[in-house]
């Protein structure tokens, strides 16, 4: 079974011969293979053949990714929401592994937020600006799905940190003025491309999550532990509904110990699993900073489970 057969299977909750596993960023690519994905301030100035040579660095870094640690999809995080990079990874891995982008800055979000004082007055004396923020922020972000998608991508990686872990960042009832609207625009267009449509939020969902499941993306992530997310609660509440990814708690990759890193991939594989719907992954990203032997042990955790009921 080919990475991008499992992925369609589990996406509609059928069970696969194992779950998916894929993360949304793995940044230890010195670490692991003694190679580095090109600056990230390159891009922006690069020649046309400087930019190739760069995306032939990055395709080779996510050959030994994929090779290595058996990656299902791979959303194309270098170079960030570029056409040329989808068609490089496609004509690479495309047969196998499902093909995505992230595209974030859609709708309002902690990291959109650059005045939290001048946030906070809008929010409650002029409204108005914010939703006509809002419309310019959904606009070019439907634009950015457009252009991914036009290149090939399967799925987009939607990137909104709505969340901290106390919560949402505004009030439920702010959210579904504010946030809710934009999200379920901005998930129908992705969906309306033909492409899967992945939500991406850390923090504490539980007081909005009615509303980010009424969007209706095909999967959410990253049911964030640290912030008191319950995968097995939230499987319980999405089940048939929408597929969740993630769980297996970021602190704890960064710093264990291994009987805590295999509690919590676990936990997220026998309750979230089951049914299909569930795709393994971390609660973030593999970082920088995070040892590698970490994230090998919970793919060791993984191939574990995974054997034993094989």
């Amino acid at each position: 079974m080919t990475g991008r057969d499992r992925m369609k299977m589990t996406l509609r909750f059928e069970q696969p011969d194992r779950p998916p596993h894929w993360e949304s960023m793995f940044e230890l690519e010195y670490e692991a293979f003694g190679l580095r994905f090109p600056d990230r301030r390159a891009w922006a100035t690069c020649s046309a053949t400087e930019k190739q040579q760069m995306i032939g660095q990055c395709m080779e870094v996510y050959a030994r990714i994929i090779e290595r640690y058996k990656w299902d999809a791979l959303a194309v995080f270098w170079p960030w929401g570029d056409p040329d990079g989808i068609v490089a990874a496609l004509r690479e891995f495309g047969s196998e592994t499902m093909i995505g982008s992230i595209v974030g800055g859609g709708i309002w979000a902690i990291e959109c937020i650059n005045d939290w004082t001048q946030f906070s007055s809008d929010l409650y004396e002029h409204p108005e600006r914010l939703h006509e923020q809002a419309e310019t922020m959904l606009a070019n972000a439907m634009h950015k799905v457009d252009i991914v998608v036009d290149a090939g991508a399967e799925f987009v990686f939607l990137a909104h940190d709505v969340a901290f872990n106390a919560g949402p960042f505004i009030s439920p009832e702010h959210f579904s003025e504010l946030v809710t609207p934009y999200l379920a625009r901005l998930v129908a267009h992705t969906k309306d491309r033909g492409v899967y449509a992945i939500v991406h939020s850390d923090g504490m969902l539980m007081p909005v999550l009615d509303q980010m499941l009424s969007t209706d993306p095909h999967c959410l992530h990253s049911i964030d532990p640290m912030a008191g997310m319950d995968i097995a609660e939230v499987k319980r509440i999405t089940a048939g509904k929408v597929a969740l990814m993630g769980n297996v708690q970021c602190n704890l990759l960064q710093d264990g110990p291994d009987e805590a890193i295999r509690d919590s991939a676990l936990y997220c594989l026998e309750h979230a699993s089951p049914g299909g719907g569930y795709i393994f992954s971390s609660s973030n990203t593999v970082f920088p900073g995070m040892p590698l032997r970490n994230y090998e042990y919970m793919l060791q955790v993984f191939s574990e489970f995974n054997e034993g009921r094989a």
